[in-house]
């Protein structure tokens, strides 16, 4: 009876188009040799971009009949570890003539079977190594997919829409010579950097927008960190996690956060609460900026800013997130570094630098962000903190990005460009 439910999904798929999306722009290697397994907040679009890599295989010439999807939350299935091979049986009794190791498995939310890892390290050793795999943060973190999965796997993490796919789902093709096609482009900057990247959520309007969202961040509570953290203290986790989120941007202290909730009346443990800071990390809900240090102790150890996944997100639980453009600017930038998979650190001495680059043990970049340099005070604040920090690492240029300015000068030796948030997200 499963085997039948299984040939009719796998047929299913087979005889049907796949649907029509929008392309994203990570980039996945197809025939790596390893499983690929992406990871990433909840709704962000793992299932959509699995179908973007089977496109890419169509492209290429492979049969669709070669390509094996299953989502395992369909509520047809009701699989046990020792069922899985059923999916196993089901393809080669439709197709006895195409051998295992020509086929591409997609195999999504794998992680609601029960011993889905030791499945899946028999198909990659002794079928095919072409596999694909997604699941939920409640039971499927990057940590814990490495070890089961141990060595035979690559991670992708997949992020809310940038800016640029984000276009892309409006069906605008920018044109940074435009005059015209530049004023289109501010106008949905606008709204990006206030409503944010959740795929789903793009054509929305606010109201059910901000419903969607909110409900976004219940689930993240219930199913990613009640259910997988058995966390029994729901009243504090909740204003824990709305503390830290509106904290975004800046430097973040359980300690103060232990000493708000205990003068409230809650009743929680210090311990507890950087469990629960781990916890928002793991399920991609936060990000943690670590100050540079030479020393690998005062990195972990030392200050550490924290930064949403996603800027609608906010706007969604902190009301006061959608007034504070700069604040908004400097997510934005955060999210986009992380995207292009930079290793990031934030600048701190007696002045202070929004981000800066490594690479190897090489500090390459340093950049500011703010809405504007027009202020006098703030211009001076901006370039103190930027050449300071060229300074330290004998960088000889330096970027701030701006809401919309657009300048070069020189200034004690170091060449300052400053770029529109706009062309640095879309060069």
């Amino acid at each position: 009876m499963k085997k039948d439910i299984l040939k009719q999904i796998i047929r299913d798929f087979h005889v049907s188009p796949l649907p029509a999306l929008k392309r994203r722009s990570l980039q996945v290697p197809i025939d790596t040799g390893k499983i690929i397994t992406l990871v990433g907040v909840r709704r962000s679009g793992k299932t959509s971009y699995l179908f973007n890599i089977m496109e890419t295989l169509l492209t290429k010439g492979v049969p669709l009949d070669r390509i094996l999807y299953v989502n395992f939350e369909d509520e047809r299935l009701d699989l046990k570890t020792e069922e899985l091979d059923l999916l196993l049986q089901a393809y080669q009794e439709l197709y006895p003539d195409t051998p295992l190791q020509e086929c591409y498995f997609f195999l999504d939310e794998i992680q609601n079977i029960a011993g889905w890892d030791r499945f899946v390290r028999r198909v990659y050793d002794r079928g095919t190594k072409n596999i694909f795999i997604t699941g939920s943060n409640a039971r499927f973190l990057s940590s814990e997919i490495a070890t089961s999965l141990r060595g035979r796997t690559v991670s992708y993490e997949v992020f809310p829409l940038s800016f640029r796919e984000y276009l892309t789902f409006k069906d605008i093709v920018p044109d940074l010579h435009s005059t015209k096609s530049i004023a289109l482009i501010n106008h949905h900057l606008a709204n990006y950097l206030k409503h944010g990247g959740f795929p789903e959520v793009t054509g929305y309007d606010d109201a059910l927008r901000n419903r969607v969202l909110q409900e976004y961040f219940n689930v993240m509570i219930y199913r990613d960190l009640l259910e997988r953290y058995e966390i029994k203290n729901l009243p504090a986790l909740k204003f824990f996690l709305k503390r830290i989120m509106s904290s975004a941007t800046k430097l973040i202290s359980v300690n103060n956060i232990y000493n708000e909730l205990k003068s409230s009346g809650f009743k929680i443990g210090k311990n507890q609460l950087y469990d629960n800071l781990d916890a928002c990390v793991n399920i991609h809900m936060a990000q943690i900026l670590r100050k540079h240090s030479t020393s690998l102790v005062d990195r972990e150890l030392g200050e550490k800013k924290i930064y949403a996944i996603d800027n609608g997100l906010l706007n969604a639980i902190d009301f006061k997130f959608s007034d504070d453009t700069g604040k908004a600017l400097e997510q934005t930038v955060f999210l986009e570094l992380k995207r292009r998979e930079k290793e990031i650190y934030f600048f701190k001495e007696k002045s202070e630098c929004d981000f800066i680059i490594k690479q190897g043990s090489e500090v390459t970049e340093a950049i500011q962000v703010t809405t504007t340099i027009g202020d006098e005070k703030t211009r001076k604040r901006e370039l103190r903190g930027l050449t300071d920090c060229c300074n330290a690492f004998g960088l000889i240029n330096g970027l701030i990005i701006t809401l919309d300015s657009s300048e070069a000068f020189e200034l004690n030796g170091i060449e300052i460009r400053v770029v529109p948030l706009y062309r640095w997200l879309l060069g």
